[in-house]
């Protein structure tokens, strides 16, 4: 079994018009099951070396806390660089670990201006929904070509008391609505996170997706005056998920009427410049 966790960041409901987060990402971290455990271990150690103890029952890592410019919470007045340091080696896990990535981001004002009509069970001017519906659609991709024959997988994000109907029925329309085509069969199950509190990959999770969206919107322009040291920063935590991606771009869905919605995802995602390595220097 492979668990695939999910996490977004700069969720604004049905907002569309929010300047400061003007890109919604919904992503996170997989791995198989008898994986967790290490990984689990291998954080708290690392944690526990950045706070010199252990740490308190209550702490919980939030990426908003850790990376805010003069840290918050736990992280509060700690060295800005002494917080990247930890970040980029939370990240670095992922690749001593072999576990993947994946993530959809789109841009709200293009979900404003495009229209579409594909017959969804969901409001799709609303981007966390579309973004879930979408990685539904990766994710069974994923497991299918690149995880073996007898590989299933395990969705797991936290609940949204606002979209709780929504995602309901998303889940239950792609397992058993619609044409055979159109129906995922290598995910066995949906899951949300009984406490993030208690689950560090969502907590990793929570890390990849704010890392991504930053990226992003300092690659879309949204940033001018962040140092260099902030972009650079950006830069190499993206390359960092990027690098555990099983593929870039959009997968396509199949079925009655998805051309319609292929099209509008492909119109309102956010993808990184060509060849943004070279562009920033890595």
């Amino acid at each position: 079994m492979h668990f695939f966790y999910l996490d977004e960041s700069g969720d604004t409901g049905a907002n569309l018009s929010d300047v400061d987060q003007p890109i919604l990402v919904l992503g996170g971290i997989s791995l198989r099951d008898e994986g967790w455990n290490k990984t689990h271990l291998a954080m708290l150690d690392i944690l526990q070396s950045y706070f010199r103890g252990p740490l308190s029952p209550q702490f919980e890592l939030h990426a908003k806390e850790l990376l805010a410019p003069q840290g918050e919470g736990p992280f509060a007045g700690h060295p800005i660089q002494q917080r990247s340091d930890l970040a980029r080696a939370l990240l670095l896990l992922l690749h001593e670990r072999k576990h993947g990535t994946h993530y959809f981001a789109l841009h709200k004002q293009r979900v404003d201006a495009v229209s579409c009509e594909y017959p969804a069970c969901y409001d799709l001017k609303v981007p966390y929904l579309v973004a879930f519906d979408y990685l539904i659609t990766y994710i069974n991709w994923q497991v299918k070509e690149c995880l073996g024959r007898t590989a299933r997988g395990m969705v797991i994000f936290d609940r949204k008391d606002q979209f709780h109907a929504e995602v309901e029925a998303i889940t239950q329309e792609r397992r058993f609505g619609g044409t055979q085509e159109h129906r995922i069969k290598w995910i066995v199950e949906f899951s949300y996170a009984v406490d993030s509190l208690k689950n560090p990959m969502i907590q990793l999770s929570d890390l990849v997706s704010l890392c991504v969206r930053r990226f992003l919107e300092i690659d879309s322009g949204y940033h001018p005056r962040w140092t260099p040291q902030a972009i650079q920063f950006y830069v190499e935590a993206y390359a960092l998920v990027v690098d555990r991606l099983d593929k870039v771009g959009i997968e396509q869905r199949e079925g009655r009427h998805s051309e319609q919605l292929n099209a509008y995802l492909e119109q309102i995602a956010v993808m990184p410049r060509s060849r943004w390595r070279k562009h920033y220097g890595l």
